[in-house]
């Protein structure tokens, strides 16, 4: 029929090729993973951003496979590069979280929780504020377009079907993992000190002056120091975000060149 003739079937190959790796990975990553996004809008974002990209990706059609086992070989390698990128992400914010949610426990919020409508799980406050600052802020700075250039290079340095696992790359990750703690812990260090020394401070009072109701005023006192510090440790979170964004395209390219086999 004729209206076969409208598209190349190679140029289509190369188009699935794209989908494949932009649906795993946008699908992996925060946000786009949770039930809060429809799948058809999922499904119809990934078709448009891929039939959009497709024509800058340099590919070779001969790379989609032609038999069942190799479909689901290159299907698992290409789940494997959207779970590289996405644990990267969700550790830079897990610290975000961790932080906040260290911040509403110091200063007596660890049952107020409210309903995460990403996950559906009871979260702080604290650190659900925590989070969504910081997606805003990763977009702000343009980091949702750092990735998708990621994306796009990543085709030139790992080819469709090509991941390779090595030891260098756990690695990577695993340091990334220990980042989570050690930066929640920078992140949350200024609010939890000074609330430390706001506790001693009320601990002597209630000590020199017994006729004092101390718990009384401690906790309101507490919870007022408390929130303006953390106001100010949003300006920490957004310094820490725009050191993330400039500095995850080198991290997504060097893990890249290990996948490669480099």
């Amino acid at each position: 029929m004729p209206i076969l003739n409208l598209y190349n079937v190679d140029e289509f190959k190369v188009y699935l090729l794209v989908l494949a790796r932009f649906s795993v990975v946008l699908f992996m990553l925060p946000i786009f993973s949770t039930k809060i996004v429809p799948r058809v809008v999922k499904a119809a974002f990934c078709m448009v951003l891929s039939l959009l990209l497709y024509s800058v990706v340099n590919l070779d059609s001969s790379l989609f496979p032609e038999t069942v086992i190799g479909t689901g070989l290159l299907i698992f390698t290409e789940l494997m590069v959207g779970l590289m990128l996405s644990l990267c992400v969700r550790f830079f914010l897990g610290a975000i979280q961790f932080a906040g949610q260290i911040i509403g426990f110091q200063m007596g919020f660890s049952m107020v929780n409210v309903i995460d409508p990403l996950t559906g799980a009871n979260v702080s406050v604290l650190e659900e504020i925590s989070y969504w600052t910081t997606i805003l802020v990763f977009l702000l700075f343009n980091g949702h377009h750092i990735v998708i250039l990621c994306i796009i290079e990543s085709f030139e340095l790992i080819p469709p079907g090509t991941f390779i696992f090595q030891q260098v790359i756990l690695d990577k990750l695993t340091e990334q993992g220990t980042l989570l703690f050690v930066l929640a812990i920078k992140i949350g260090a200024p609010v939890i000190a000074s609330l430390l020394f706001t506790n001693i401070a009320l601990g002597l009072t209630g000590k020199f002056s017994p006729q004092m109701n101390i718990m009384a005023v401690a906790f309101p006192f507490q919870i007022l120091v408390g929130l303006m510090l953390f106001g100010f440790s949003l300006e920490i979170m957004k310094m820490v975000t725009r050191d993330y964004v400039s500095s995850i395209k080198a991290l997504f390219l060097s893990l890249f060149f290990w996948a490669a086999g480099g």
